[in-house]
Formats: C-alpha cells, sequence, structure tokens
C-alpha cells in the first residue's frame, strides 16, 4: 500500500477489485429491497397466508450455513 496526497494508503489491486465486487452486490440488494418496498406502496401487504414464516425462513437459512451454502438473498 501506498499514501497518496490526502494520506489515504492506496489498497492493492486485489483489493480495489473485492471492494467493487461488494459495492455491486449491496446495490443489487438495494435494488431488491426498493422493489419490494415500492411493490409494498403500490400493492398493500401480502397476504399472512400466502407468505412464509420467517422461523421457517430462519430455520432453513441456518440449516443452509450449517451445510455451507451461504448465498445471500432478500426474501
Amino acid at each position: 500500500m501506498t499514501s497518496n496526497d490526502s494520506g489515504r494508503e492506496q489498497l492493492a489491486s486485489e483489493g480495489v477489485d473485492a471492494l467493487r465486487a461488494m459495492a455491486r452486490e449491496e446495490r443489487g440488494r438495494a435494488g431488491q429491497l426498493a422493489a419490494f418496498l415500492e411493490d409494498v406502496a403500490a400493492n398493500g401487504l401480502p397476504d399472512p397466508e400466502g407468505c412464509t414464516p420467517w422461523e421457517e425462513l430462519r430455520e432453513r437459512h441456518l440449516a443452509e450455513l450449517a451445510n455451507g451454502q451461504t448465498e445471500q438473498r432478500v426474501a
């Protein structure tokens, strides 16, 4: 790492690439969340009978983590 005129340390190219990849993923998740919120605003809350209980989602996610399946997603 090297410093620039602002006193900030420059990252190695691998670090730059990793941070940019994280930024893309976060933008994607933010877009999904924004779309969901816009849908709720336009159409109201979903029918609870048609939704998966949060406890079931939690248990499914914990099982996936235990099996090494750690894909990130927005419900």
